[in-house]
């Protein structure tokens, strides 16, 4: 029996604590730190809320530290992930039958959770995991994740209020059912809230979901589904299956009761995973829903007005946050010749008191990219720009793998405004800048509009209000989150809805009602409360 209408509490994002020295939260992170790097983790699959264990073994290493291994994992081979499959359409039989309020119910206890008791856990696993600084992870595997749970929690409130006018005689109804099949949630390294929204979005909405992680953020990723399950989620609604993208994705692809793929990651395996739909589309029961947000390659466009401090600022920030490994970072600039020289000074001056290193110690601004492929690829672009003649290296520009992955915050001037770091996607602490002529402005806007593939972020500097309504809308299919007087990163669930065009995904906007209507399939129900008794209209009638 179900007789109310539940009244969520009013959503107000996470706040974001301080960590000053002393401090409840920085001694219990710290604490936390030290507990979870003496344990070396063993992580197995979960499939319908048994532990799977495949002998199968990957390893989860501490990027700035890179001899340490603080978890092994086991991989899903084929039979685990048909078993997961299986699992998950057994538990869809009651999960899709659950009402709204109790699914709600389990991901706002999760909130909960996340916000006190697992903050710390959440937070220490994401800073040994993935290498971010305290506050990179509080505003990620606390702050974000939080946002996301209750934030779906009120939209699904919304968007089952929403229901079609009735005229006389009849009772109209919009049922929103959850897509018939299962969804694949593929996530990625760098943020763990992500890859908790990926398989949560879904679920909430009364679908069954499997979760395969990001092979570099095990680790985090396994503390969020543990969090999720005191939290009292169902077995088999969520199902873990870490492992090899190619060998999971080929089944779950293929399977016709694939009904949706929430996705982010590359721009390559996405399409990847496009075509391989598109190949099985005969197969399936329905047409899967496909959402994926990918890659970027995002810019800062200022004009001659702007106040220097805050580019200054918004560029560090911007570009060397989280070692620049965020699809929204700043890896393009567009600077005018005639702010350039102050603004190339104050850059160089800031950047130098950069601190990089291992991310325990809190004076910390970066700490190491995720792993020795990422090292690599960054490191070749820089040496790639250390023998261009179209090139100089303003700052930065070092590399040593050899405790950790680090790279130092790296900053390249170009005269070629197509030159390769400035078109190609990098996802490290690298920003290109090019100095365009004040009297080129309108080309530079329109070179800055066409040089990349990808429609992600972007952000503006100006104070003149006319440029910045030309900017915004001549760049209007630049940026699916287009910023101004702003870095073009951060975005917080509620406030800024994440996602963008072109190369860079399907737009879905992550955290907020387009997203999960995605995982939402409506059913229209007309109720006739006067029948009609004669089939003849009285037009026919002589």
């Amino acid at each position: 029996m179900n007789n109310s209408i539940a009244q969520l509490l009013k959503f107000e994002n996470e706040k974001v604590l301080d960590y000053l020295p002393g401090s409840k939260e920085r001694t219990e992170i710290k604490k936390e730190l030290k507990s979870l790097k003496e344990e070396v983790l063993e992580i197995p699959l979960i499939i319908g809320g048994k532990e799977i264990r495949t002998g199968n073994i990957g390893q989860c290493i501490i990027p700035h530290d890179n001899k340490k291994v603080i978890a092994k994992y086991h991989m899903a081979g084929e039979t685990e992930v048909k078993m997961a499959i299986q699992a998950a359409l057994e538990a869809k039989k009651q999960w899709e039958k659950l009402h709204w309020e109790h699914r709600a119910a389990i991901f706002m206890k999760a909130a909960e959770l996340a916000s006190t008791t697992w903050r710390a856990r959440l937070n220490a696993a994401t800073m040994l995991c993935q290498s971010k600084t305290f506050i990179q992870a509080e505003i990620d595997s606390a702050c974000e994740l939080v946002d996301f749970l209750r934030y779906n929690a009120q939209c699904i409130y919304e968007i089952y209020n929403e229901q079609p006018m009735s005229a006389k005689g009849s009772w109209n109804r919009m049922e929103y059912r959850p897509l018939e099949g299962f969804v694949f949630a593929v996530s990625p390294f760098n943020f763990t809230a992500i890859g908790c929204n990926l398989a949560t979005a879904p679920a909430i909405t009364g679908n069954v979901v499997l979760w395969k992680p990001s092979s570099d953020a095990v680790y985090s990723s396994y503390m969020v589904f543990k969090l999720l399950q005191e939290a009292g989620l169902p077995d088999g609604v969520i199902n873990f299956i870490p492992g090899s993208g190619g060998n999971i994705g080929n089944i779950v692809l293929s399977h016709e009761s694939l009904a949706g793929v929430h996705y982010t990651g590359s721009t390559e395996v996405f399409r990847t995973m496009w075509k391989a739909v598109a190949n099985n589309l005969d197969k399936y029961r329905t047409f899967p829903r496909l959402v994926g947000e990918t890659g970027g390659k995002d810019y800062i466009f200022a004009h001659n007005s702007s106040r220097v401090d805050a580019l200054v600022a918004s560029i560090i920030r911007g570009a060397f946050e989280y070692q620049g490994q965020k699809c929204s970072a700043a890896s393009r600039a567009y600077i005018p010749r005639s702010i350039w020289p102050e603004v190339k000074e104050k850059l160089i001056k800031e950047i130098k008191t950069i601190k990089v290193g291992d991310v325990e110690d809190f004076s910390n601004f970066m700490g190491a990219v995720i792993n020795q492929k990422a090292f690599n690829t960054i490191k070749e672009y820089i040496e790639y720009a250390k023998e261009s003649r179209e090139t100089e290296i303003i700052i930065g520009g070092n590399c040593d793998d050899s405790v950790g992955y680090f790279v130092e915050p790296t900053v390249i001037v170009t005269t070629n405004p197509y030159f390769k770091t400035m078109v190609e996607e990098i996802f490290g602490p690298v920003i290109t800048i090019y100095v365009y002529e004040d009297e080129d402005f309108e080309d530079a806007i329109k070179i800055c509009e066409r040089t990349s593939p990808y429609g992600l972020t972007g952000a503006i500097f100006a104070t003149d209000r006319y440029i910045i309504a030309k900017l915004e809308e001549e760049l209007t299919h630049s940026a699916g989150n287009f910023y101004i007087n702003d870095k073009p990163t951060g975005a917080v669930v509620g406030q800024q809805p994440f996602g963008g065009a072109r190369a860079s995904g399907t737009n879905d906007k992550a955290g907020s009602k387009y997203n999960l209507l995605r995982w939402m399939s409506p059913r229209t129900i007309k109720e006739n409360l006067n029948c009609v008794t004669d089939y003849r209209y009285e037009s026919n009638i002589e």
